[in-house]
This record gives C-alpha cells, structure tokens and sequence, in this order.
C-alpha cells in the first residue's frame, strides 16, 4: 500500500505518502494564497524524497475541509484527479480530523477542540473526545459565540491561536498536517472504516459571488 494525502483546507499546502506502516515522506509550506501554484511542486518534492513515482501510488487521501472555497477546491479537483488517473480509489476525511490526530504528538489525549481559522472573524470548529473521535459535526461561527461552550477545554489549530480572549488554553499544532491525516487514514483502512466522499465541506456560502443587480450588456 502506498496512499498519497493532500490537504489544502487551510493556509498550510501539505502532502505525505504512507507505505501502510508509517509516513515515508512529507512536505507542506503555509501561504494561504499560493495553495494553485505550489501543491504540484510539493507533490513532486515528496516522491523525490521518497524515490518513487506517482505511478506507485495505490491510493490517494484528501482533506475535504472545512475550508475556504478556493483553496480547499485545489486539493480535491488534484486528488479526484491522481485518482482519476491513476485508477486508484481517493478516500475524503475531515481537515479538523488531521489536526486533533495530530494533537496527539503534544501531549493532547482527553476532551478537547480543533479551530481553523474560517477568515470573517470566524472559525471552522468542532469537538473531540479523544485524538481519534470527533463528538461534534464541523461547524462556523464566531469565536466568542462558542466561548462559553469550549470554556475549559485545550482548544488546537491556528484558529484558537488567533482569538486566545475567546480560548485561552489554544494549543498547537498550528497548521494541518498531511502526515497526520494519512497516518489516520491508514488506520482507518485498516479497521475497514468508512470515509467522506471527495466532495467539498464549505459550510457557508464562497466569498465571491455574482452581482445581484449586475448591469446585462447584450449585442444589438
């Protein structure tokens, strides 16, 4: 086996490939604006690492968000992509997912909340028992609007980082790592779970839209 996982959810391009036993080689660089323009380059920086070609991908994980529109649909239009190509099967989990999976490295095992930062003053959230089992679906709000609900609770990601007034127990890891979300995934395949559809986690509505009182110019 060998699962080639890309996340584009948040400001960090990240990719890893997992061989079934552990993480092999892994990449991410954090710009919040670049995710088009780096992701490929970072595809290939890790095969390099590995001494492989895409060709010996088996099969392929992504981070389905929640996400800001542009970016998130980098990572998934890429996976669906591999996938499509390759004839191998994508597999979709949560990027919050990652990040509590994640969380594990520092020290963080018992109740606590993952945060991205969502832009708008908002942040992407939910709720986990433990470094392997979400008790909340995804959601979107304002910081201070789950303060009370989050009080007491380590809460990880840079979108606690950002509002430490409304968390002020936020914990790294910072940014999502793709090594951390195919180190789940594998897990996950191993147990036989399910997974998300390739589709994208929005939760709102994209920044930019159509006018609504647009002026129509047609020919005459």
């Amino acid at each position: 086996m060998l699962l080639l996982a890309v996340d584009t959810a948040t400001p960090a391009v990240t990719v890893a490939l997992h061989d079934g036993a552990s993480v092999i080689a892994e990449a991410h660089q954090v710009d919040a604006r670049r995710h088009g323009e780096l992701l490929l380059p970072t595809v290939d920086e890790v095969l390099a690492r590995a001494g492989l070609g895409l060709d010996a991908v088996t099969g392929i994980v992504v981070g389905v968000g929640p996400g800001p529109y542009t970016g998130l649909r980098v990572g998934l239009v890429t996976a669906a992509t591999f996938a499509s190509v390759l004839g191998v099967p994508v597999h979709g989990l949560c990027t919050l997912d990652g990040l509590a999976y994640a969380a594990q490295e520092a020290g963080i095992e018992g109740p606590f909340a993952v945060a991205t930062d969502a832009r708008r003053k908002e942040v992407y959230w939910a709720r986990y028992e433990d470094p392997r089992t979400r008790v909340t679906e995804p959601a979107v709000d304002r910081p201070a609007d789950i303060a009370e609900q989050l009080a007491g609770l380590p809460v990880v990601g840079a979108g606690a980082l950002l509002y430490p007034g409304s968390f002020p127990d936020a914990r790294a890891p910072e940014h999502q790592s793709a090594g951390a979300l195919v180190s789940l995934a594998a897990e996950r395949l191993a147990a036989g779970a399910e997974f998300l559809p390739p589709t994208p986690l929005y939760l709102r509505r994209p920044d930019a839209q159509v006018p609504k009182n647009y002026k129509v110019v047609t020919p005459q």
